[in-house]
């Protein structure tokens, strides 16, 4: 199953967890540090929240869609390359405590949105290689650092 996936950068993480789990009533399904994972099933949501820096005002970070296979993300990669859109492939890269194969594409206003698959667990919020997702995070004490009970991975 697909689904839409927006990630936000929270100045409070703490404050936004409680906020959106009210909102969604919904608990994260992961929470590590700095990190905070919504598992929506109605509507299909994945709400992504990353610790912010506390001087700035709680702004999306990036845009996505979950696919269910690699293969479904090189074919988003070859149908958004075929429409003209510029594609930044990035194939077992670590990001948000996942291992994943992806593809960046920017919208007119240049937001980022990515099209990708979790293929494992990974034991690091930050990415491997430079590009939108997870940069300029400040993780050390930024946030819960244990997972929920209900599921999730975290170092």
């Amino acid at each position: 199953m697909s689904r839409v996936q927006r990630a936000l950068r929270a100045p409070d993480l703490p404050a936004s967890i409680a906020f959106h789990s009210k909102l969604t009533c919904t608990e994260p399904a992961e929470l590590c540090d700095g990190y905070a994972d919504f598992a929506i099933t109605d509507p299909p949501l994945e709400l992504v929240l990353i610790q912010g820096t506390p001087d700035e005002d709680t702004r999306t970070d990036h845009l996505g869609v979950e696919v269910d296979t690699t293969e479904a993300a090189r074919a988003a990669t070859t149908r958004l390359a075929d429409q003209g859109l510029a594609t930044d492939v990035e194939n077992d890269t670590t990001c948000c405590y996942a291992l994943q194969d992806k593809v960046w594409v920017h919208g007119p206003g240049q937001e980022p949105w990515e099209a990708y698959v979790v293929k494992a667990d990974a034991d690091s919020l930050a990415k491997q290689k430079s590009s939108t997702c997870c940069t300029d995070t400040p993780v050390t004490g930024a946030g819960p650092a244990a997972p929920v009970e209900a599921g999730g991975y975290c170092p």
